[in-house]
């Protein structure tokens, strides 16, 4: 499979969009992580950190959508480096505002949040047209696009860390952001996004959500983003009980090159059968993966058993990744994509809210079985909804892989014609 990614890298663009995409992304993948540490830094509560990260979790939730809906109407390069630069400015508010004044610090990541721009599914409306059209290669490049996510997640714990060790969490947040402005420069100059555009789209009140497929992807991974959320901060107690803050990058880090191992295994084959029965079978093993944590042993155990509980996150992503171009109504892809972003950082926010009272009112084990409990409720809505995602929007049954295209890939094999 590494060869096969090298193939989609070689064309051209791709490796460019790709690692653009992905420092662009870097300050909202580890803004809750980097927004905890501040806080504790500040002498702020585990509880003041939860509920910082929840409102820009939240704020990034209503943002996302959107800014997706911009740019399918208005084009990548108007609002996604605007947006970058105020998301920006928003951290760089908090470094220098601290957390002294309420107003002040929810405002700051309210600001963060709610402008952090759509980078991830205006990638993905890029694939198709960048690849060619060519379905077995988006597909591909939707679980090479997972997999290079957990490597930043890999990378940016340790990132944070760092920058944290080196000079002190302000710094980070500023580095981190300067970084993401300069991904999202990279990418709106590049051709294909500046030559992009959305196609024909029917006029509907609410775009993608009219798909019923979708909102119960939606549905589940929100579900997927609390138990992420709430480990997030079970870990910072985890690290703090051990007394050693450094611990904390290290899980964050476990967690993320399990989850890089798991995407670079599920993207070692071709699957047969339709992706939403698989993608429940996926998400089933994530949940039980997340059970072993409330054991929280020794750090070195601890790490491993992080390591395993993101094992099957890469996979999960990108198999849903492919549902959401299967049931994304014409004309709406980056609006379906950033509504993942949207349900997930919901689901983080709201589990990063509910992991710090969890936290202090029974300990590090109980934040820990936030997450095991999200991934159950996640494994519950995908099987109570197995028909509706067995049929398109409109109650058609949805064309397998091998049989037709849809969403982005309809779009870039039909040559519809752009519409702004």
């Amino acid at each position: 499979m590494a060869a096969g990614y090298a193939e989609l890298l070689r064309t051209r663009h791709a490796a460019r969009l790709l690692v653009g995409t992905l420092l662009g992304r870097l300050p909202n993948a580890v803004a809750p992580i980097a927004i905890v540490l501040f806080t504790r830094a500040e002498g702020g509560s585990y509880s003041l950190a939860g509920a910082l990260a929840a409102v820009y979790g939240v704020a990034n939730a209503v943002g996302q959508p959107l800014l997706g809906r911009a740019v399918d109407l208005f084009g990548q390069p108007r609002v996604q480096l605007p947006a970058a630069v105020v998301s920006a400015l928003g951290m760089v508010w908090l470094a220098a505002a601290g957390t002294g004044s309420a107003v002040a610090a929810y405002g700051s990541v309210a600001v963060a949040g709610l402008f952090t721009p759509p980078l991830e599914g205006g990638l993905r409306a890029l694939w198709p047209g960048v690849l060619g059209g060519r379905q077995e290669r988006v597909h591909a490049a939707y679980a090479m696009d997972a997999v290079a996510q957990e490597v930043m997640f890999t990378v940016g714990p340790l990132l944070v860390t760092v920058c944290v060790a080196l000079w002190s969490p302000a710094v980070a947040l500023l580095v981190l952001n300067g970084v993401g402005v300069l991904g999202a420069l990279s990418v709106v100059v590049s051709e294909p996004s500046r030559t992009w555009r959305s196609e024909p789209r029917e006029a509907h009140w609410l775009g993608a959500l009219r798909s019923r497929g979708l909102l119960a992807l939606l549905g589940a991974f929100f579900f997927v983003g609390a138990a992420l959320g709430s480990i997030t901060v079970a870990g910072v107690a985890y690290a703090d009980d051990h007394g050693d803050q450094a611990v904390y990058g290290w899980l964050m880090a476990a967690l993320g090159l399990g989850a890089l191992v798991g995407g670079v295994f599920y993207g070692a084959r071709q699957w047969a059968g339709a992706p939403e029965a698989r993608l429940r079978r996926i998400v089933a093993l994530l949940a039980v993966c997340y059970l072993p944590l409330m054991l929280v042993p020794g750090p070195v155990a601890m790490a491993a058993l992080a390591a395993l509980a993101g094992v099957f996150l890469a996979p999960a992503l990108a198999c849903a990744f492919i549902v959401v171009d299967r049931h994304a109504p014409a004309g709406t892809v980056t609006e379906a994509f950033s509504w993942l972003v949207t349900f997930f950082g919901v689901g983080a926010a709201i589990g990063t809210g509910l992991a710090g009272p969890a936290v202090e009112l029974g300990g590090t084990a109980v934040g820990f079985g936030v997450a095991s409990v999200a991934g159950a409720a996640a494994l519950l809505v995908l099987s109570a909804t197995r028909r509706v995602l067995a049929t398109a929007g409109g109650g058609h049954p949805v064309a397998g892989p091998p049989d037709g295209a849809s969403g982005a890939v309809a779009q870039a094999a039909s040559g519809a014609p752009p519409a702004v």
